[in-house]
């Protein structure tokens, strides 16, 4: 009987002991950048559940959206930006709606027509117009949002100025369901001409 030479048999052990730490760096590598990916994606995004319906017909119950949580950090929202934010009267609810006053604004809205500083806007993604009227400033930490659905939502109008130390981000992708996704559009509120 012939015994393999005690050398032949430390390099063996040594080839499948380093292909067994090969394989485990590569999995720890694997775990390591997954992980560092997650947490970059929740650090830059937050993803939320449309519930309701006071952002129809642009926004449908159900549908989820990515938000980017750095869109503000360095910059005010634009009027027609889609916010997602934590609800005033209640931070553990999120809330999605539109900007329509930025800080110190005057706000105000009469005969189903919205005013910025005394000018109507322009607001071509809405199908029915408010059937209620009011008056806001607008305070220098805070923007005044409605829903677009504006009969049926929950927004400044019933409950204030919104702070800008309570909004999360600003929504850009609805990602599900696969039927309904793609980039949400944000519009530029143009101030409606007069006379």
């Amino acid at each position: 009987m012939i015994t393999p030479s005690p050398p032949e048999w430390g390099e063996s052990q040594i080839s499948t002991g380093t292909r067994i730490r090969q394989f485990l760096g590569e999995v720890f590598q694997t775990v390591l950048i997954a992980g560092l990916l997650f947490l970059a994606v929740n650090l830059l995004t937050a993803r939320i559940r449309v519930e309701g319906i006071s952002m129809e017909p642009n926004l449908h119950e159900g549908q989820f959206v990515i938000v980017n949580r750095l869109a503000y950090r360095w910059d005010l929202p634009s009027r027609g930006d889609i916010v997602v934010f934590r609800f005033p009267l209640n931070p553990d609810r999120r809330f999605i709606k539109r900007v329509i006053g930025l800080p110190g604004d005057h706000v105000s809205i009469e005969s189903g027509q919205v005013f910025v500083n005394d000018k109507a806007i322009n607001e071509p993604y809405l199908t029915v117009t408010p059937r209620y009227s009011g008056e806001w400033i607008i305070g220098d930490e805070e923007i005044f949002v409605l829903g677009d659905n504006r009969n049926n939502s929950s927004d400044s109008q019933n409950w204030g100025a919104l702070p800008l130390g309570n909004i999360i981000g600003k929504a850009f992708i609805i990602y599900w369901p696969p039927a309904e996704a793609g980039i949400i559009p944000h519009y530029d509120l143009a101030i409606a001409s007069q006379g």
